[in-house]
């Protein structure tokens, strides 16, 4: 009786370790197994929606940034402007057009499988070559140092061949004062799209969005072939996220252009949650 006791114990827990197992693979199918996302621009309006969204999902977050006290809520919620505190946040001080202090967030984290991409700020500020090279020393790292795939990148629309979907009164601004950020976000794209892209062979998604706004997210993300709309920063940072952490999403190697509205042209409603045009 002992010995028949024993081996139905044995069985049962091998069918249990079975299910468990079929159980995991099952939720692999859907979702990458995360680790830790590295958020760089995370300090940006964009930025802090990567990396609040990212803390309230359940990821760990590490984020590479000039000033780490510029490292707080986004300005939708409730404690907006108040340092991001959080158990799984790790922020490093750094310049990410310092490979050195790039390679230190792989160095910090060694298990980094998605990488966000919010970079961004003033010319006068951040220089003319800031997001293309910032972004070349990431892809650097990527291959280098860690064995992460997925990259997520936010540009513009207006850059690469989606220049045809700007509307022609932020034509306007591309041509002219907007000339130099641009030039900078097209070789951004470069490093991926060029068959000599040092990033092509990863899992990358350029994501670019139409009028960026500050308020909550409203869930509605079209991908567009017309002109773009506006969007929430915070419905753009659902999308970029789900790049990195969706198995099966659909636009890896893709140059999304995303928008809440489509075919409204660039002038934005005026209300509340939306910044000026000329600043998106």
């Amino acid at each position: 009786m002992a010995a028949i006791f024993i081996l139905v114990t044995l069985t049962l827990f091998a069918l249990t370790q079975s299910f468990r197992l079929r159980s995991c693979v099952k939720c692999s199918d859907t979702k990458l197994y995360m680790g830790t996302i590295a958020v760089f621009g995370g300090t940006g309006a964009l930025g802090k929606e990567c990396v609040y969204q990212a803390l309230e999902g359940g990821d760990n977050v590490i984020v590479l940034a000039r000033d780490p006290s510029r490292m707080k809520n986004p300005e939708r919620v409730d404690s907006a402007e108040t340092l991001m505190t959080n158990s799984r946040l790790t922020v490093l001080k750094g310049d990410v057009t310092d490979q050195k202090e790039v390679d230190a967030v792989f160095d910090a984290a060694s298990d980094i499988t998605g990488v966000i991409v919010a970079l961004g700020g003033k010319t006068k500020d951040v220089g003319k070559t800031m997001l293309t090279d910032g972004t070349g020393n990431i892809v650097n790292a990527m291959i280098g140092k860690s064995s992460a795939k997925r990259i997520s990148v936010c540009t513009s629309i207006g850059a690469g061949d989606s220049e045809k979907q700007a509307p022609m009164m932020f034509k306007a601004l591309m041509y002219t004062v907007m000339k130099g950020i641009f030039e900078d976000k097209n070789n951004q794209e470069k490093l991926f799209l060029d068959e000599s892209g040092p990033g092509r062979d990863l899992e990358w998604c350029l994501v670019r969005p139409g009028g960026l706004g500050i308020g909550a997210p409203t869930g509605v993300i079209n991908v567009i072939d017309g002109q773009a709309g506006s969007i929430q920063r915070s419905d753009v940072a659902t999308f970029m996220l789900g790049a990195v952490k969706d198995n099966e999403f659909e636009y890896i190697r893709k140059t999304p252009c995303i928008s809440s509205v489509g075919g409204t042209g660039w002038v934005k409603e005026k209300k509340a949650g939306f910044d000026a045009a000329t600043t998106a």
